[in-house]
């Protein structure tokens, strides 16, 4: 008689481990509760998954799109007089634009007017004046004309304002808008503020709330005029009119030396703000604040960074919930199976086979939630303003109204980086919650089981 050979062992991750936890989380009548809770698990994770990458996307979407809109009409640099008024702008514009590493060097006028049209009440409004070449400069500005054109525009009267502010206004290409400057500074004493029309020659709409809503440009020197950027210098071999003269008569024995606010830079590398102030500051003349963007923008871009990194801890926590939920259903489904671990321990299954058997239940839950998770939150991300416009249309009132989020379209822009480590995360997660009730499972002796079965 011949000794019968032992059974070879499958090894460990074997079909067999891989038949048995399938068996386990398909619904039977016996167990279909164990596997509802397995199956409400995984929503939970494919939840928090989807969730991680749409607010993510949205937010890393958002500031770029914010600091694309900000650095297409405002510099990286703005560039402001010290000590003298700001009259040798054209040249001081020149010599920055020939600094290597310089884009543009856009110089323009700025103040604050009440603006009103016809039919409307005034709302406040920033007048810029620039002039036509730094329109053409400005590409974000320059394409965003949606009515009008710009054809003219050094040599005409006219003023260019946003859709939003437009509507406010209830103007249209053509109509007048009123400008009315609280600025009363170098009038003569009892003197009103300046009041005047222009006609609208182009509307634009940049998609950004802030610029769509107050900012009225002009040409420069009828901006220059209206918010009187201008020094006063006697005529040679004129003499200084009477009191009681006329104001004809007072502008004519005067010449007018005009001025800029500052000068808007561009350059070619966003982030050599360093490296380019201490160049443009060696290489110019006259003495110049060089304010870059993030100083400007500082308090609004870190409460933008706070917000993101919160909102992610935050909704970090549903993965971190649904992991525990993945503990909580393994610790079921080993106590609902603990006459089959037994019959398998007799069978021959060792103590790891076991172990592997649940951890394979679990890591399959945290899987599947995370995939479904993935796939559902690119969807969502890649199509977030069409599903915003239609839950908005559904719901009568917007969601994200541009006037607090300060943009008209829900931007969103899906970072891969970000996007692997929320599935890392989400999957290691999924693979520590295993571990205990997996090891519970290992632990089952299988004579006291049977016994109390």
């Amino acid at each position: 008689m011949t000794d019968r050979a032992p059974a070879s062992d499958p090894g460990p991750f074997s079909r067999f481990e891989f038949l048995v936890a399938g068996r386990y989380l398909r619904a039977r009548r016996r167990d279909r509760f164990v596997s509802v809770i397995a199956a409400l698990t995984l929503t939970g994770i494919a939840l928090g998954v989807a969730a991680l990458i749409v607010v993510t996307s949205v937010m890393n979407g958002f500031n770029a799109e914010i600091v694309s809109k900000l650095l297409g009409l405002n510099g990286h640099f703005s560039a402001y007089p010290i000590e003298a008024r700001f009259t040798d702008y054209e040249k001081s514009a020149f010599q920055i634009q020939s600094v290597d590493g310089v884009v543009a060097a856009i110089p323009f006028v700025e103040g604050q007017a009440l603006a009103s049209g016809a039919k409307a009440d005034a709302t406040g409004a920033i007048v810029r004046g620039i002039s036509l070449d730094s329109v053409e400069k400005l590409k974000l500005l320059h394409d965003g004309a949606i009515l009008g054109h710009w054809d003219g525009w050094d040599d005409g009267n006219g003023v260019a304002i946003g859709r939003r502010l437009a509507e406010k206004l209830k103007v249209n290409i053509g109509d007048t808008v009123t400008l009315l400057s609280p600025d009363a500074s170098g009038l003569q004493s009892g003197a009103r503020p300046r009041t005047r029309s222009f006609p609208v020659q182009v509307i634009f709409d940049l998609g950004m709330t802030e610029f769509d809503s107050f900012y009225l440009y002009m040409p420069l020197r009828p901006a220059q005029d209206y918010l009187e950027m201008f020094d006063r210098v006697l005529k040679p071999n004129a003499s200084v009119p009477p009191v009681d003269a006329d104001e004809a008569d007072r502008e004519a024995a005067y010449d007018r030396i005009y001025r800029a606010t500052a000068i808007e830079v561009f350059i070619a590398d966003p982030n050599a703000l360093d490296a380019m102030r201490l160049k443009i500051g060696q290489e110019i003349e006259r003495p110049l604040i060089l304010s870059d963007w993030r100083q400007q923008h500082q308090n609004f871009f870190d409460a933008l960074q706070t917000q993101g990194s919160v909102m992610f801890v935050i909704l970090s926590m549903i993965v971190v919930v649904a992991a525990f939920n993945i503990i909580s259903s393994l610790i079921m489904l080993v106590k609902d199976k603990g006459t089959d671990i037994a019959v398998l321990r007799t069978m021959g299954a060792t103590r790891g086979s076991i172990m592997r058997i649940f951890g394979i239940a679990g890591v399959a839950i945290g899987v599947g939630g995370t995939l479904l998770g993935l796939a559902l939150g690119l969807v969502i991300a890649a199509n977030a303003e069409a599903i915003r416009a239609f839950l908005s249309s559904v719901l009568g009132f917007t969601i994200f109204p541009p006037e607090v989020f300060f943009l008209s379209s829900l931007p969103s822009r899906t970072n891969p980086s970000e996007v692997i480590a929320i599935v890392a995360v989400a999957m290691g997660l999924s693979f520590l919650a295993t571990l205990y009730p997996a090891w519970r499972a290992a632990q089952y002796d299988p004579v006291e089981a049977l016994r109390y079965e």
